[in-house]
C-alpha cells in the first residue's frame, strides 16, 4: 500500500512523548506533531446552502468496525486533510495540503437498529447539570461555550476562533441553510430595567441571560468530512473551525492532542453544550470513556441534539508551566447504535484531536506552523 510506512509515522506522530511514573498528577504528554501546510488553492462555485441543519450525526460503524478499517494511504490522508473555506460573501475555495515530519521517531499512538428517537442520548438517570447565574456562565470554563445560529454548540479556542462539528454547517453534500450568514451567540445577562423597589426575592431567582451575536468571517471544513460522509470515515473528520469578524474578548480554551483514554484523569471527559431540550440553558456533563479508536472516543455522556459541536476537554498538569490546564481534546459529534455480538448498544461519540488534526486546526488559527509544533 502506497505510503503506509510514512503514514504509520504520521498517525503515531507523538514523537518525544514524556511520561513519568514519578508524577502522581495526570500530566499532559509532550507531543511533537507533524506539519500540515497549504500547497494550492482553487476557487469553487458558490454553494447553494440548501441542506437542512443537522443537530446530530448517526452512524452504525462502532469501535470494532473502525478498528477493522484498513489504514489509509499517505495520499488518502492528505486528501482528507485538504479543506474547503467558506467566506461570508458566499464564495468558497478548496485547499490541497502537504504533510511533513520534521523530526524522526514515533510514539504510542456493525449493524443498524431502528429505535425511537425520543430518549436518545440519555442513559438511565439524566446526569446533566444546567448552569445558572452569571457568576458561573460568564466564568471559565463555561464561558468558552457558545451557540451557533444553526442550532449547535461551539467552543472558543482563540481570540477570534470557534471549534465546532462540521455537520453543524455542512451535511457532507452541501452547506446548510444559514451557513452563509452564520453567527455565534455569547450568553450575557439581560440589562436591568433600573426600576426602584425591586422585589428582594428576585435576587434569589436565576438571572435571565440573552445571546449577543457575532458574525462569522470564514469557515474551514476538512474534505474528510465532505468526501467521507457517504462512508464510515466521515465521522472521523466531523470538525470545523469558524473565524469571527471581530475578537470576542473572552478567555478561551486551547486545543491539545488527545491522550489515550487510559491517561485521562479518571478515564473521564467533560463538555458543556446547548441541548435543545433545555432551551437557553448551558448544560454541563462528564462521564467515563467506554472505548476508543485512533480518531474517536466512545462514551455515554447524557446529551441531546444541540450539544453537537461542544468541545470535549480534560484538566491535566502542565509540567512546563507547573500548573493545571484544561485543553480541548475532541469535538462532540453524535450518536451511534452499535451491534456488539448481536446485542445493540448505543454510544455518544467525540472526534479526537489527533496529531495531524491538531497541526491542521492550529495552522488554521495561527497561520504559522512554527507555532504548532507542540501538541
Amino acid at each position: 500500500m502506497v505510503g503506509v510506512p510514512t503514514l504509520i509515522l504520521l498517525l503515531c506522530a507523538a514523537n518525544g512523548v514524556l511520561l513519568s511514573n514519578s508524577y502522581w498528577k495526570p500530566t499532559w504528554p509532550a507531543y511533537k506533531v507533524p506539519v500540515v501546510l497549504p500547497q494550492s488553492t482553487l476557487t469553487l462555485d458558490k454553494p447553494h446552502f440548501d441542506a437542512k441543519p443537522k443537530l446530530e450525526v448517526l452512524s452504525s460503524c462502532g469501535p470494532a468496525c473502525h478498528k477493522r478499517s484498513p489504514l489509509p494511504t499517505y495520499e488518502e490522508v492528505k486528501d482528507y486533510l485538504s479543506y474547503e473555506t467558506l467566506y461570508a460573501n458566499g464564495s468558497r475555495t478548496e485547499t490541497e495540503v502537504g504533510i511533513y515530519i520534521l523530526s524522526s521517531g514515533s510514539g504510542n499512538g456493525g449493524g443498524t437498529q431502528s429505535r425511537s428517537r425520543t430518549k436518545r442520548q440519555i442513559y438511565g438517570y439524566d446526569s446533566r447539570f444546567s448552569i445558572f447565574g452569571k457568576d458561573f456562565l460568564l466564568n471559565y470554563p463555561f464561558s468558552t461555550s457558545v451557540k451557533l445560529s444553526t442550532g449547535c454548540t461551539g467552543t472558543l479556542v482563540a481570540e477570534k476562533h470557534v471549534l465546532t462539528a462540521a455537520h453543524c454547517i455542512h451535511d457532507g453534500k452541501s452547506y446548510v441553510k444559514g451557513a452563509q450568514k452564520l453567527r455565534v451567540g455569547f450568553l450575557r445577562p439581560k440589562l436591568k430595567d433600573g426600576s426602584k423597589g425591586a422585589n428582594i426575592t428576585s435576587s434569589m431567582m436565576p438571572e435571565k441571560m440573552k445571546f449577543q451575536w457575532i458574525r462569522v468571517k470564514r469557515t474551514h471544513v476538512p474534505k474528510g468530512w465532505i468526501k467521507g460522509n457517504a462512508n464510515d470515515i466521515g465521522m472521523d473528520y466531523d470538525y470545523a473551525l469558524l473565524e469571527l469578524k471581530k475578537p470576542h474578548k473572552r478567555k478561551f480554551m486551547k486545543i491539545g492532542v488527545s491522550p489515550p483514554a487510559r491517561q485521562l484523569p479518571g478515564g473521564r471527559i467533560h463538555f458543556s453544550g446547548y441541548d435543545n431540550d433545555r432551551p437557553g440553558n448551558l448544560v454541563y456533563r462528564f462521564c467515563d470513556v467506554k472505548d476508543e479508536t485512533y480518531d474517536l472516543l466512545y462514551q455515554q455522556c447524557d446529551a441531546q441534539p444541540g450539544a453537537s459541536g461542544s468541545g470535549v476537554y480534560v484538566r491535566m498538569w502542565k509540567r512546563q508551566q507547573n500548573k493545571w490546564e484544561r485543553k480541548i481534546i475532541g469535538i462532540f459529534s453524535g450518536h451511534q447504535w452499535v451491534d456488539l455480538n448481536g446485542s445493540p448498544q448505543d454510544f455518544n461519540v467525540a472526534v479526537r484531536i489527533t496529531p495531524l488534526k491538531y497541526a491542521q486546526i492550529c495552522y488554521w488559527i495561527k497561520g504559522n506552523y512554527l507555532d504548532c509544533r507542540e501538541g
